[in-house]
């Protein structure tokens, strides 16, 4: 892709300048003109120089789930999309969210759809989004399904803070465990090597073999990070292949202790974003759909593509699931009552709400679980190394 800056006229003959990135010249000019830009001028630009340094993702979770709250609201109250659109470009701090919504808000006031604006930014809106604001755009029903969305993305994020905290504090101890063990192993155990190779004794086996990790890590610390980020690659690339993928996924879900609450959130989210679609009057094929594709985990996804295959051959949705392992009896019975009394999107919007009051029991479980875990595992770690030092120096004591 390469980078364009552009001087063109809108049809009421103002001058207007930007940037662009497209394939070539003729891409670019046709974008242009598909949101009624007269193009006069175009140049090629060093890409480099004109994009923003940005680290992760362009907006935060929270700043998202602000943005949709207050852009319903004012969709709500009967503020035209224009309007609220210019109006929130004014307030809203985050740069990237707000560049955007200032090119969609020019868009839209040349005729473009809001769906088509908001698709040129996939960084910061999801498909999700655009394709419920298509269908809200369709049905004349844009306030509602923003509403559903606020509601669905602020119940995303509060799932993704209970994950993030049953998992931050086995973070950071597993963290200080590595730490604490290479400061040992790097400053401390060398220093009674060399006073243990003053005395001339032989050293226990044990002895031996911690100072001689201590050496390792000490010399070839850049091999074993090396070796780290080579390891690390490899599983991203792993990740990347369909295969591989599946059977990573799938021994994620059977781990102890953590693959229940994987589990769990996967179910909440998946409960929770099918639905939002069918509340929000989405087609049932084209729901199952959008549900596959937002989910990460590939056992998920296939399951979910056999309950729409099922589906297109005149089945139940549910059973595709009632064979698998991974679907509870809750979601399957839940499921087959729904689409019995036509209610599927109830039915599934209770299922929601019991996963995520179950995903909070499971976390503070999990904490209380790992807790005393992990203590005990920084605790052996520390005491093998302080034991290594402390056994040949009883011997060298015996000796005088």
């Amino acid at each position: 892709m390469t980078m364009y800056a552009y001087k063109a006229k809108t049809i009421d003959g103002k001058v207007t300048k930007g940037k662009i990135e497209s394939s070539n010249e003729a891409e670019a000019i046709v974008e242009l003109e598909q949101v009624n830009l007269i193009v006069y001028k175009l140049t090629i630009v060093n890409s480099a120089l004109y994009k923003d340094i940005r680290i992760g993702k362009p907006i935060k979770s929270k700043d998202f789930v602000l943005f949709l709250r207050q852009f319903s609201t004012l969709i709500e109250s009967g503020i035209l999309l224009l309007d609220a659109l210019e109006i929130l470009s004014k307030q809203i701090d985050n740069k990237p969210l707000k560049e955007a919504l200032e090119q969609i808000s020019n868009q839209v006031r040349e005729g473009v759809a809001l769906s088509v604006s908001m698709a040129k930014y996939p960084k910061i809106f999801p498909e999700l989004l655009v394709n419920m604001i298509q269908s809200g755009e369709a049905s004349g029903r844009l306030d509602d399904v923003l509403k559903n969305m606020a509601n669905y993305y602020e119940k995303q994020y509060r799932l993704k803070q209970k994950i993030t905290t049953a998992l931050t504090y086995p973070a950071v101890v597993g963290s200080m465990a590595i730490m604490i063990t290479i400061f040992l192993l790097v400053f401390i155990v060398p220093i009674f090597a060399d006073l243990f190779s003053s005395f001339g004794e032989e050293l226990p086996v044990y002895t031996q073999m911690v100072l001689s990790l201590s050496q390792i890590v000490e010399q070839y610390w850049w091999i074993l990070l090396i070796i780290g980020m080579l390891i690390y690659l490899g599983f991203k690339e792993l990740k990347k292949r369909e295969k591989t993928s599946f059977i990573i996924d799938g021994l994620l879900l059977k781990m102890p202790f953590i693959g229940k609450f994987v589990q769990k959130s996967i179910l909440a989210r998946m409960t929770q974003t099918l639905s939002s679609l069918l509340e929000s009057s989405v087609p049932i094929l084209q729901a199952m759909e959008i549900t596959k594709n937002v989910m990460s985990n590939k056992v998920v996804k296939k399951v979910l593509q056999e309950s729409k295959l099922s589906l297109e051959r005149g089945e139940s949705i549910a059973k595709p699931m009632e064979e698998h392992w991974m679907f509870p009896d809750l979601i399957t019975q839940m499921i087959n009552v729904g689409e019995s009394s036509g209610a599927l999107d109830e039915m599934l919007r209770k299922v929601a709400e019991v996963y995520d009051q179950e995903l909070e029991e499971a976390s503070d479980k999990l904490q209380s679980l790992i807790e005393p875990i992990l203590i005990v595992f920084l605790a052996v770690i520390v005491g093998a190394i302080v034991l290594s030092i402390i056994i040949p120096m009883f011997s060298l004591f015996e000796t005088f």
